[in-house]
């Protein structure tokens, strides 16, 4: 009567290739964990008709926020007026433009 492992080795190579690729994963997320600013990125755009759903405000509202703060981060291309959502956010949250 004999038992047959020959199975048994494959499953343990497995199981430390799938130890070690953890491992390194966690690593590299752990980077990165004590300074998440670091890593903002403003690549989200809103068309400026978007605006009114992102900020909760009306139509009226956002056109004369635009008109009186005509500084606010965006960007024109071909014709079409964009804010990168973060920056954006950023900016409308800041105290520095009612100083």
């Amino acid at each position: 009567m004999e038992i047959e492992i020959s199975g048994l080795g494959f499953g343990f190579v497995a199981l430390a290739v799938g130890l070690a690729a953890m491992g390194y994963f966690v690593g590299k997320g752990l980077q990165n964990f004590g300074r998440p600013e670091a890593s903002n990125q403003y690549n989200m755009f809103i068309k400026e008709n978007e605006l009114e759903f992102y900020l909760n405000l009306s139509k009226d509202e956002i056109e004369e926020l635009l008109q009186k703060y005509p500084n606010a981060p965006k960007i024109e291309l071909n014709g079409k007026t964009y804010y990168p959502y973060t920056q954006f956010m950023e900016w409308i949250s800041s105290r520095e433009k009612y100083n």
